[in-house]
């Protein structure tokens, strides 16, 4: 097979070595001038937790400090090296000028705490940030305050809450479909409610007839995705939208896949009440590394008094202020507002694409999950036979037979070069092969992908025993996945 690669783990040599292996008694990082003030006690000032030496500390010089950490850092698989093709989590590439943009010193270096006359700058850049997106999902006011996806998910239902709390009943329960995302249910809970499912039908969408069972007048909404987790659009959106507004029920709409919308559909006309977006996902903030993230909530007017507080105002005068006299609101969800250089980022994008960009990026996102799939249905099985948008779907069916699961196909992936999809979600298919490639990656990139997934696929038949064994040429053989989960070291001993 011209792709197959049989290449042995390469061997660590002494310049890889651990940092801790290559300790020396007597070596220093770097030697300081002698003092020209008199010596201060540490032990005076920290008393008994001082002490002189940490037992089996490595003592390496700086240069060895450098090379190794430097190292390691070209070891990294990142969205800058290569395709990055999480299914639901949208890693696409963070254009360069966003960063340039949010590191000027009038945007970079302002206080939170700065008075209101000195911030215009970044009030209006707030206010405009809202604005674009609110107009982007439909939605007539938006809050930047959530710091993730996730944050904005809880204030959206802590809102629904508030809104039928005034109306006299906020109800018990939340619909959520079995194709939602993780922190769905989360958040749900979290807010006080309790979750009821609703299961797919056989197109992988909701079923009506199901939804229409479970919307009883004890149910706050419905919780779902458009396009859900299958990357299947739900074409009944509407119908759906009139039964739970007809029971007296609100639409939440987790817009974290709004990467295969923007520009094309908008949430609040075909009826979503409200709804959150990713910034990292939709707008090319930063992704990953435990943030900062932004996950801003955008609602219908009838829900605009129960935003978090305070919100951005513009006056007549041109001028800005923040709102803090809001008594509906349901308050403070995140110091100051929000992670003000998510905002910037992804004005910058918004502004550097226009209308026109930004539905370019959502087409080109769709025709490239869609030429992944026709490329791979061969080989590998489609679970929910339907057009898919910004992701796709496959399942491990095929490999399973012979005793190669979706987890296997990934670490074999990792020998051809790329990030591996991700694996086993959604939940509703059995050995999911979850695949979003984004607008970011070429033909080029995504026919070299394609050839080594049907390389894998063809190795399987051949000799399943070597891909059970992947990956072969990464420096770190095949972990135990379940040791790491129950047992992990999570600190340095001597």
């Amino acid at each position: 097979m011209k792709n197959r690669i049989r290449t042995a783990r390469p061997h660590v040599n002494r310049n890889e070595a651990l940092i801790f292996e290559r300790s020396t008694p007597g070596k220093r990082g770097v030697d300081l001038p002698p003092l020209d003030v008199p010596p201060a006690s540490p032990r005076e000032a920290l008393g008994d937790s001082y002490r002189e030496a940490i037992e089996g500390f490595p003592e390496v010089s700086e240069l060895e400090v450098v090379r190794h950490f430097t190292r390691l850092s070209t070891w990294n698989y990142g969205v800058d090296t290569g395709l990055y093709p999480l299914g639901s989590c949208t890693m696409k590439y963070n254009p360069r000028v966003n960063e340039a943009v949010a590191r000027l010193e009038g945007l970079a270096s302002d206080h939170p705490y700065a008075p209101e006359p000195l911030a215009q700058g970044c009030l209006e850049v707030l206010h405009e940030t809202a604005r674009c997106l609110a107009e982007i999902s439909g939605m007539d006011a938006v809050s930047l305050q959530p710091a993730a996806g996730a944050q904005g998910e809880l204030t959206g239902i802590l809102m629904m809450r508030a809104c039928l709390a005034e109306r006299g009943n906020p109800r018990q329960y939340i619909l959520i479909p079995d194709s939602a995302h993780g922190t769905n249910p989360a958040s749900v809970t979290i807010s006080g409610y309790q979750i009821r499912n609703l299961k797919s039908n056989e197109r992988g969408c909701i079923d009506l007839a199901e939804l229409s069972r479970a919307m009883t007048g004890e149910v706050a909404g419905l919780m779902l995705t458009n396009p859900n987790t299958l990357g299947i659009f739900e074409t009944q959106m509407r119908e759906i939208s009139d039964l739970v507004h007809a029971r007296g029920g609100l639409v939440y709409m987790d817009g974290a896949n709004m990467n295969a919308l923007i520009g094309v559909a908008r949430p609040a006309d075909f009826g979503a009440d409200l709804m959150h977006l990713n910034l990292h996902k939709t707008f090319t903030t930063p992704h990953g590394g435990g943030g900062p993230g932004s996950g801003p909530v955008a609602v219908k007017t009838f829900l605009e008094p129960y935003l978090p507080s305070p919100t951005i105002e513009k006056l007549s005068d041109g001028s800005f202020r923040l709102n803090h006299d809001r008594p509906k609101s349901v308050g403070r969800v995140r110091a100051f507002y929000g992670n003000f250089g998510m905002a910037v980022r992804a004005l910058a994008y918004i502004l550097a694409n226009g209308a026109e960009g930004l539905r370019q990026t959502t087409e080109d996102a769709v025709l490239n999950a869609n030429y992944v799939l026709a490329r791979l249905r061969d080989v590998y099985d489609v679970p929910y036979d339907q057009p898919c948008l910004h992701e796709c779907v496959l399942s491990d069916r095929r490999q399973a037979a012979r005793g190669v699961r979706t987890g296997d196909i990934a670490k074999r992936l990792i020998d051809y070069g790329f990030h591996p999809y991700t694996t086993s979600f959604p939940l509703i298919v059995h050995g999911a092969m979850m695949i979003e490639p984004t607008e970011s990656a070429s033909q080029d990139e995504l026919d070299e992908f394609i050839e080594a997934l049907r390389s894998i696929a063809e190795e399987i038949e051949e000799d399943p025993g070597f891909v059970l064994k992947a990956p072969h040429t990464t420096r770190v053989a095949r972990l135990d996945e379940v040791g790491a989960a129950r047992k992990p070291i999570l600190r340095w001993k001597p």
